[in-house]
């Protein structure tokens, strides 16, 4: 198998960038206002450093591009092509994180460990064109599958299925599939409110035949308020 050429893989590095983000007016905006981009080019360095056994190095290289980008990424970690950081403030990578082709990765994302057992695979896993949403936790040797979303700000301890959504703390899978029709990535349903939504109305339901003695009004209630907490069950499902 042919190996790729650092400089390939950069290019393509900034050719992401370039065709994901809508805001680019100039590709000279690539080299002043994406940190994304410059945290995954001392990576790459660093990162065959790492591997050569230039550890101590490596590690310098990715403190100085912390202080630069304030992205922190492992030189250990194994990060795929075409891969695009989008803001990037506060990305945390950690050692042994895998991140396959084509992800893309919002502001805020930690991809960390829930052991500090040495020498074992403590991180997460990225399969190719998975979306991380701005702030995301994805903790531990877990797993988001092919073309998955993670909702923002979620914290994610279970790994997600290929081409599911999962959204929530802790995150729970509300989509499965390879149906992406459903919900689109800003456009989330809100679990915790379904269910205040049906107590809420339960309550109410209630509350009205005990004041009121409407005994009957509990039946006829039931059938609207049951389609509400099949919705919220539904969302739960995993």
């Amino acid at each position: 198998m042919t190996k790729i050429s650092i400089f390939k893989i950069i290019k393509e590095d900034f050719e992401i960038a370039w065709k994901c983000d809508p805001a680019i007016v100039s590709k000279v905006e690539l080299f002043t206002n994406y940190p994304g981009v410059w945290a995954l080019v001392h990576y790459r360095f660093a990162h065959r450093l790492y591997k050569k056994g230039w550890k101590r190095f490596a590690r310098f290289i990715m403190g100085i591009s912390q202080l630069i980008t304030n992205i922190d990424i492992h030189p250990a970690a194994t990060i795929g092509r075409r891969v695009f950081i989008d803001h990037g403030f506060g990305v945390v990578i950690g050692e042994s994180a895998i991140v396959e082709d084509e992800v893309l990765i919002y502001q805020g994302v930690t991809l960390g460990g829930v052991s500090l057992e040495r020498g074992v695979k403590r991180h997460p896993t990225i399969k190719k064109g998975a979306v991380l949403g701005g702030g995301a936790k994805i903790l531990g040797n877990i797993e988001i599958g092919e073309n998955a979303k993670v909702g923002a700000n979620s914290v994610v301890v279970k790994s997600v299925p290929a081409d599911s959504t999962a959204i929530g703390i802790p995150a729970r899978v509300i989509v499965k599939g390879s149906d992406k029709t459903q919900f689109s990535h800003n456009k989330l349903p809100d679990i915790n409110k379904e269910l205040f939504l049906y107590l809420i109305k339960r309550l109410s339901v209630l509350e009205d035949a005990i004041i009121n003695k409407h005994e009957n009004i509990i039946s006829e209630k039931d059938k609207e308020l049951e389609k509400i907490y099949e919705e919220f069950l539904r969302t739960i499902d995993n």
